[in-house]
């Protein structure tokens, strides 16, 4: 974490443009403490454009167009749950997931800093190591979480999880580029809140963004 820090300020003094600001690299540990997470989203790193970034997976401030991975996890919530005219995501057009968050969706990217333009910039500085270890931690300290991996990267980062404490949901990942090939379909979200239902805990209300 010392030279990941020392990256990272030497980066700033070169007059890279890092996103998040450092103020939310770790947002979501601080609206989804680790005794309140029920349910794991795993991202790869934040979005490298203006304003999009604010420390949550997938996740888009208030007012931000909703990017196209997001968008076509609203429509698998939309499918999956049976939205009408009132609760549809699709329609309301917001992107903030931090009320998720607050239901202890755990939205966790494996690198937790980008710069403006460069996707996966960071990358191999450090960030996974931390988040690798997040991972083990919650499922060698925790039970019956649901942990939802979309894409090989999610997947092969997740190769940690204990499946015999945990529900481990997969599919391809939401983006345009591979949704079509099984994300779009797969029932995550009804699977998730049954498996909660099941074991005890409060369903999350997916329908609940800001």
């Amino acid at each position: 974490m010392r030279e990941l820090r020392e990256y990272l300020a030497q980066r700033k003094k070169k007059r890279a443009v890092v996103f998040p600001h450092s103020s939310l690299w770790f947002n979501a540990f601080a609206l989804t403490p680790r005794d309140d997470v029920k349910v794991v989203i795993l991202g790869q790193d934040p979005y490298h454009g203006p304003g999009q970034a604010h420390g949550l997976s997938f996740s888009v401030p208030e007012g931000v167009p909703i990017p196209p991975s997001l968008l076509n996890i609203y429509k698998e919530i939309d499918a999956d749950l049976e939205a009408d005219e009132s609760t549809s995501l699709v329609k309301r057009r917001q992107g903030c997931l931090s009320d998720w968050a607050k239901q202890g969706v755990f939205l966790l990217n494996s690198v937790l800093t980008v710069e403006q333009g460069q996707a996966a910039a960071h990358q191999g500085r450090g960030w996974e190591t931390f988040t690798d270890n997040i991972i083990a931690h919650l499922s060698h300290e925790r039970e019956q979480l649901v942990f939802m991996l979309w894409g090989s990267y999610a997947q092969k980062k997740g190769q940690v999880i204990d499946a015999k404490k945990h529900l481990v949901l997969k599919s391809p990942h939401p983006s345009p580029l591979s949704a079509h090939r099984g994300f779009l379909g797969c029932r995550h979200f009804s699977q998730a809140n049954d498996y909660l239902l099941n074991n005890g805990q409060k369903a999350i209300d997916w329908f609940q963004v800001s």
